[in-house]
């Protein structure tokens, strides 16, 4: 049962038909660190008693909904080994292996969830790609437009441009004067992998490549608690989920504290509900959507301040400013400013869950913004990615192009996600 190649028990794939919360309580108690396995004998019973509540429930009655398509892409070709688990990776050309210093830091201040700081990408907007014009419809619901603030900043972190711009968006009304809205991004091609002149780049950020990104829909803000807490109430599709599972309590504070399975009942839930097809988003959609046409470290330009986003600002990037650390999550748009495309939030606040299985470089990686993922599901399941950056992280972790990995059953106060809406 023990992998050594990725330093794991592999137990999983020796069991068959076992509850996914029984089986994600396991993971639990074989954390390698103790302040991650469950504090004392009553947190256990008290856990195991949900569990058998969860056996005994009746079958819960489905709402009367067409069929819908999967919520994920389909996987394509491994074309990459699986990556060595965190602790013991060793970056390409590198004799020594292991993580650089500064994420062995990181990791250790996380408490060891088991974060690799990894491969940046960097995408440039390719002139010739004519930007479309997002359809006007989606599945029978009229666009609406917005108008929001989309700031750059200069080396030193001074606002040079402040412009006022517009994007189209529908609504998803959950329930209970609950709203999710969704932007409309419009499909463009880029060029995805950092180069060798920008700061904090990592050896595996390439090769570069160009992807194509089709039209799609993203949630304008990261889900939200009282989005998550609408969306849990529903009939539940494999898995329960916590109503209330974040560390910082706040209606329009993101959820976070959640994982990859969780995020994904989430998106399984609301598209039973509302007959679309919601899903997290590719490594590439996310980095498309962040960059917003964008080519420098952030959208905001060449450096980033605690003015405009959520992260540790006793750290610099660039010739940036120091700035606050308010050690907690902020409000969804609080910060009242936009990228390009009218996404709030890409950079800081929480880390974004995406679709991907984790590949150590680009060698390989898909051209038409569909998920990284492995035929074999026994291959390194384990491991996803999280994009974007968090209220606990120095400023260069929340660049556009930064990507880090985690147990796909990873739970953290700085992990969140937003939803993709395939474009009809």
């Amino acid at each position: 049962m023990y992998d050594p190649l990725n330093d794991e028990l592999n137990w999983r794939s020796h069991t068959n038909n076992l509850l996914p919360e029984l089986a994600d309580f396991i993971d639990q108690l074989m954390m390698r660190l103790a302040r991650e396995r469950p504090a004392n004998t009553q947190v256990i019973l008290q856990r195991l008693a949900e569990i058998d509540q969860i056996l005994n429930l009746p079958a819960a009655p489905l709402r009367q909904k067409p069929p819908k398509v999967p919520t994920t892409v389909p996987p394509s070709s491994p074309r990459q080994p699986p990556p060595q688990p965190p602790g013991n990776s060793a970056s390409p050309g590198s004799a020594s292996g292991g993580l650089t210093r500064r994420q062995l830091i990181k990791v250790a201040g996380w408490g060891g969830v088991g974060l690799v700081g990894g491969v940046i990408v960097y995408q440039t907007w390719k002139p010739n790609s004519p930007e479309p014009t997002p359809t006007q419809t989606l599945g029978g619901i009229n666009l609406q437009s917005f108008d929001f603030d989309v700031v750059t900043v200069d080396s030193q972190g001074k606002e040079n441009s402040r412009n006022r711009r517009q994007a189209k968006f529908f609504t998803e009304d959950l329930g209970n004067q609950i709203m999710l809205e969704i932007v409309a991004i419009p499909g463009g091609t880029f060029v995805m992998g950092s180069p060798a002149t920008e700061e904090k780049r990592e050896d595996n950020e390439s090769p570069q490549h160009s992807v194509t990104i089709k039209p799609f829909y993203l949630g304008k803000f990261t889900v939200t608690q009282a989005q998550w807490r609408a969306v849990a109430a529903l009939h539940k599709v494999s898995r329960d989920l916590n109503p209330d599972p974040s560390k910082f309590k706040g209606d329009n504070l993101p959820v976070e504290n959640v994982s990859w399975p969780h995020s994904q009942e989430f998106c399984a839930r609301l598209s039973r509900e509302t007959g679309r097809t919601y899903r997290l988003p590719s490594e590439s959609e996310w980095e498309y959507a962040c960059r917003a046409g964008t080519t420098t470290p952030f959208h905001f330009g060449e450096t980033i301040t605690t003015e405009l986003a959520n992260y540790d600002g006793k750290s610099t990037y660039g010739s940036g400013p120091a700035g606050e650390y308010r050690q907690k999550t902020t409000p969804v748009g609080s910060f009242q400013v936009a990228n390009p495309f009218g996404l709030y939030d890409m950079h800081g606040n929480v880390w974004e869950w995406c679709e991907d299985h984790w590949h150590e470089n680009y060698q390989g990686a898909p051209s038409d913004g569909s998920p990284w993922l492995r035929d074999n599901k026994n291959e390194n399941d384990n491991y996803r990615l999280l994009r974007g950056g968090s209220w606990s992280n120095d400023p260069w972790y929340c660049r556009c192009a930064l990507r880090v990995v985690n147990r796909r059953n990873g739970r953290h106060d700085a992990f969140g996600f937003r939803v993709v809406c395939s474009a009809a």
